[in-house]
């Protein structure tokens, strides 16, 4: 069927409700817009689905909601036993657009399928629905979240009843499952019948949740010595992070929090914030002015969904700069090695995982303390996936700190995808502990890189949006895949890993890593949620004008082929 056949169904066919089909009158004249919102269904991904609001087969609403639900029931009835079946599946949302609608009619469509689904009783982290998966000890999860897209995106993630998003061959079997659904009228609709197969849950997963992140804290006669005088500025960006995060570090002894007043309650449209990202540095302009008023000396901001955490701190001159997700990571990757050595709790085998495409800082500082390191796919669901292997090889290996350079991190087990609130609570106790001893978190990763060396990374990220963007994409890609790099900024190329066909005990990856003489290195992936070409730059110096200098011109070079190839 056509765009334009598809369109004129959606438009005619009564099984869609008025306001949906007046949307799409109203773009009756807009051929691009149509062809833009049929030409495909929205893809389910390596987990889920993430688009634009509105009316259309290539866009997220209650309809294209409703098929990916009744795809994962199908997938669930046709390869689980009837014990695992029974076990149900639990469902939180985010602040965002239709969260909640969204959340209401998977519940529904799950039970009209005989699927038992819990649901929350307002907005939840997806760390607490990956928690919740595994204390409930349900076959499935799903969280509605756009994580840290702008207002008009939202989005939908299927978790394994590990706790972690569903691997490739799973999320690749319900894909196929939803793409046999043509017809939306044979989605099963909720009866009286099955009604009470919608379970609504109660606090006692809030506190669960919060003990467990407690019990990941190391200093704990820290935390509560300079607890009431350490300042921290937080800031939820309006999403889920706000009371289990401000409750953890109540909890445990930090009394000093500051909130940013606008930012401190659900809000859809992210109290203007365009982007409620904590990678960047305009998300937290309210949280560092109101940490310059208070003299503050943290500065904490999760992204709606609270997986992501972003940290400012205070400079050396009393301005307040952003950290980045692999200075956070290693500097936590070192805390937490010297906190455990510090009580004889860090053990031989104990291991660091890190993404392919996150820096080498933290794995050198493990490397340094004769710890293994793991490197896994981009996706937090691989991080899941080693500590579950870790469970099952009866802990011959143990985890010891996992994390992304895209401001993702997890201590602990309790969850099995990045964790804001375990995250939040972790990094103040590291502020905290060089606070003690009379320096700031800026001085500490001063000093890490005297010790290690001065590391610095940047992520280039060229959007391309709707099905030329998509061809273009591929092109550029294929390009860089089919072209022989000798060198790279006058660099000679070292080695080049294409994770194409599954290298490294790896799963098969379309992305491309070039290796430099100087141990700077460049990869370059699609994004998996956005229409995005991703280039990450990563370099290793003596000082910080070193590696600016590097990253200039891999900037420049990669810049030349790719406005050569889109032009």
């Amino acid at each position: 069927m056509s765009y334009r056949e598809m369109y004129n169904n959606w438009v005619e066919n009564q099984y869609f409700d008025e306001k949906t089909r007046k949307e799409l009158i109203d773009i009756k004249d807009d051929e691009k817009e149509i062809e833009d919102r049929f030409y495909k269904n929205l893809e389910f991904g390596t987990a889920g689905l993430r688009g634009v609001i509105a009316a259309g087969t290539n866009r997220i609403n209650i309809y294209t909601v409703r098929r990916a639900t009744f795809g994962l029931a199908n997938y669930i009835l046709k390869n689980t036993s009837k014990e695992e079946q029974s076990r149900g599946v639990v469902i939180a949302h985010d602040n965002r657009f239709m969260s909640r609608e969204f959340c209401i009619e998977t519940a529904n469509t799950l039970a009209a399928c005989g699927i038992k689904a819990y649901i929350f009783d307002g907005l939840r982290t997806t760390p607490e629905l990956s928690f919740a998966v595994r204390k409930l000890h349900t076959i499935a999860g799903i969280v509605i979240t756009a994580s840290h897209n702008p207002p008009e995106y939202n989005g939908y993630k299927v978790y394994w009843e590990d706790g972690a998003q569903v691997m490739p061959e799973i999320a690749s079997a319900i894909t196929e499952e939803i793409n046999s659904i043509e017809d939306y009228s044979t989605i099963p609709t909720l009866t009286d019948e099955n009604k009470d197969l919608v379970v609504l849950l109660d606090d006692k997963q809030d506190t669960a949740f919060i003990e467990a992140v407690k019990t990941q804290l190391i200093r704990k006669e820290l935390v509560q010595k300079v607890g009431k005088e350490f300042k921290i500025v937080y800031t939820p960006l309006c999403g889920t992070g706000n009371v289990p995060v401000r409750r953890a570090l109540k909890e445990v002894g930090f009394e000093n929090v500051l909130v940013v007043k606008e930012e401190e309650m659900p809000d859809c449209n992210f109290a203007g914030i365009k982007y409620p990202n904590p990678e960047d540095k305009k998300a937290l302009t309210r949280g560092i002015e109101l940490a310059k008023v208070e003299g503050a000396d943290l500065v904490i901001a999760t992204d709606p969904d609270c997986d992501r955490v972003g940290v400012a701190v205070k400079t050396t001159t009393g301005e307040y700069a952003m950290l980045t997700g692999n200075q956070i990571g290693g500097m936590l990757t070192n805390y937490i090695i010297e906190a455990k050595k510090s009580e004889n709790k860090l053990k031989d085998n104990e291991v660091l995982i890190k993404t392919i495409v996150t820096s080498e800082f933290g794995a050198d500082i493990a490397k340094a303390n004769n710890l293994e390191i793991m490197n896994v796919l981009t996706g937090f669901k691989f991080i899941g996936e080693k500590i579950k292997s870790f469970e099952e090889n009866n802990n011959e290996k143990t985890y010891l700190f996992g994390y992304e350079e895209s401001y993702g991190y997890l201590v602990g087990t309790h969850a099995r995808d990045k964790d804001g609130v375990v995250a939040s609570l972790l990094i103040s106790e590291m502020a905290a502990y060089y606070y003690s001893k009379g320096m700031s978190l800026y001085e500490g990763l001063q000093d890490l890189y005297k010790t290690y060396g001065y590391f610095k990374e940047e992520t280039i990220s060229l959007t391309l949006a709707g099905k030329e963007g998509l061809e273009k994409i591929s092109e550029i890609i294929s390009y860089f895949r089919n072209t022989n790099m000798e060198t790279i900024n006058n660099k000679k190329v070292v080695d080049v890993k294409d994770y194409v066909g599954g290298i490294d005990g790896l799963p098969k990856a379309n992305v491309l890593k070039y290796f430099l003489e100087d141990e700077s290195w460049v990869a370059v992936r699609p994004s998996g949620t956005e229409p995005k070409l991703k280039f990450y730059v990563a370099v290793k110096g003596d000082n910080e004008a070193q590696c600016d200098e590097k990253i200039d011109g891999i900037k420049v070079f990669i810049n030349e082929i790719v406005n050569k190839l889109i032009k």
